[in-house]
């Protein structure tokens, strides 16, 4: 039996890791400040393993953490702020939580790098920006911001630089460019990339999962920074027609909590897995639109977008 600490353990995805955690016969130690984000009452939820040690305080109180790492040899750290929007406007909280959090969490666990054998960094899809789109004429290519102009005609698609011409989303590799266009972005991009960094300098195995848009049980719908499938969901049963943006025409790749926790798992395990930042996602895509609609007739709802 292992001794595993999840920071973030009483979040959405961070409470499915743990039930795996648990199930697997793993000791876990849970580290989370119960946001009022995402624990309105400051309460813990009551869904947590009985077995699963739970340590309520802040990943960027050094004190805390070095509690929180007593005998441990893998961590997971989801722990942090969340939303795009939210970073945009409470800048320093966002700063603060997670680019400042991990990096007193990775000052701690270098420390006893002799014992811990993995850091597994939860990141996001955030750190793309815009992501990759295709040019008829000059094939791949990533951009910073649509302007503004365009967004007032309703040319939601963004413009190639070099052609103007109109381009269209494709996939976005690991390896494309990181052009993070929130506050939220900058510190998942620091997340990750103080953890690898440092995991190289010191050998201490790191990797950072770039989650895509996640969803399932448990998921707070109350949170306005959980997701698109999350806010749509509730509006529908607060008897509100889900607000969609633009055209509808963005495109989503929603990946299962279950999914994600199978992927997190794997990456603790893979040995060759470290060293890396690597996409969770399905492949599989749906627009906007199509989701708000695939929900209101999944709720028997007759709202539409």
């Amino acid at each position: 039996m292992r001794t595993v600490l999840v920071t973030g353990g009483a979040g959405f995805i961070g409470g499915h890791l743990v039930d795996a955690l648990v199930a697997r016969g793993e000791k876990v130690r849970i580290l989370d400040n119960l946001d009022p984000l995402a624990h309105p009452r400051r309460e813990p939820p009551g869904h947590l393993p009985e077995d699963a040690e739970l340590l309520i305080g802040d990943v960027g109180d050094r004190a805390t953490v070095d509690r929180a790492l007593e005998g441990v040899e893998e961590v997971f750290h989801l722990g942090g702020a969340v939303g795009n929007g939210e970073s945009m406007v409470n800048v320093r909280r966002a700063v603060d939580a997670n680019s400042g959090g991990t990096a007193t969490l990775l000052e701690a666990v270098l420390e006893r790098r002799d014992r811990i054998r993995r850091l597994v960094v939860a990141s996001s899809m955030v750190v793309y920006g815009e992501g990759a789109y295709d040019c008829p004429r000059h094939g791949t290519t990533s951009v910073r911001l649509r302007r503004a102009e365009d967004l007032k005609a309703g040319l939601w698609e963004p413009r190639c630089p070099d052609c103007q011409e109109q381009l269209r989303p494709v996939p976005t590799h690991e390896d494309s460019p990181l052009r993070p266009a929130s506050v939220y972005g900058i510190t998942k991009r620091d997340q990750e990339e103080l953890a690898l960094v440092l995991g190289r300098a010191y050998g201490l195995e790191v990797v950072a999962l770039r989650y895509l848009n996640v969803y399932g049980p448990r998921q707070a719908l109350a949170n306005p920074y959980t997701g698109v499938a999350a806010m749509f969901a509730a509006r529908i049963l607060n008897g509100r027609s889900p607000r969609v943006f633009e055209d509808g025409g963005q495109i989503r790749d929603l990946v299962h909590v279950s999914d994600v926790v199978r992927a997190t798992l794997a990456a603790m395990d893979a040995p060759a897995a470290s060293g890396h930042a690597i996409n969770v996602a399905t492949g599989r895509t749906v627009t906007v639109g199509e989701l708000a609609r695939r929900l209101a007739t999944a709720l028997d709802s007759e709202l539409s977008p």
